[in-house]
């Protein structure tokens, strides 16, 4: 869990990174200066891929229940997957934008968007879920050790 954690926020950085480097260029081979969806994919990449992944895994890590909770698989592949179709789509949509494409507003287009943002919101409540549980796992723990330590003590300064 930890490796594909990790290998996803590789791949949204480059993503991410390779998104801010095309809207740069398609934009100057186009002469365009308006306004278009384009410009976002760096920056969705970038927060949604990037650093929620890194975030996932620094949780993983610190929490060992979370890395066997099947949620966080779950939510993990649905996060990617939703951020494909979401990325993807602002990704079409801004470039039929700057070159100015008639279907760039189709509703088909915001269609496939709306999937990826619902996928999106699965992922991110079976996270929070996952999440939640791996804490409550965590903090059970520690008490129980807390008392098996206060136990010890007890034992070892009762007079004999």
């Amino acid at each position: 869990m930890l490796r594909y954690l990790f290998r996803s926020a590789v791949t949204w950085t480059v993503l991410g990174l390779l998104g801010g480097l095309a809207y740069r260029e398609v934009t100057k081979a186009f002469d365009f200066a308006g306004r278009t969806q384009l410009a976002v994919v760096h920056t969705h990449a970038l927060t949604l891929g990037t650093l929620l992944m890194l975030l996932l895994l620094a949780l993983a890590a610190a929490l060992p229940g979370l890395r066997a909770d099947k949620r966080l698989r779950w939510g993990t592949h649905l996060l990617n997957t939703g951020l494909v179709l979401t990325v993807g789509m602002l990704a079409y949509k801004g470039t039929l934008q700057v070159i100015g494409a008639s279907y760039a507003d189709h509703s088909a287009l915001a269609g496939v968007s709306g999937l990826g943002h619902m996928l999106l919101t699965v992922a991110l409540t079976l996270a929070l879920i996952a999440t939640g549980r791996g804490v409550d796992a965590a903090v059970d723990a520690s008490t129980a050790d807390a008392a098996a330590v206060r136990g010890q003590t007890r034992e070892l300064l009762r007079p004999r």
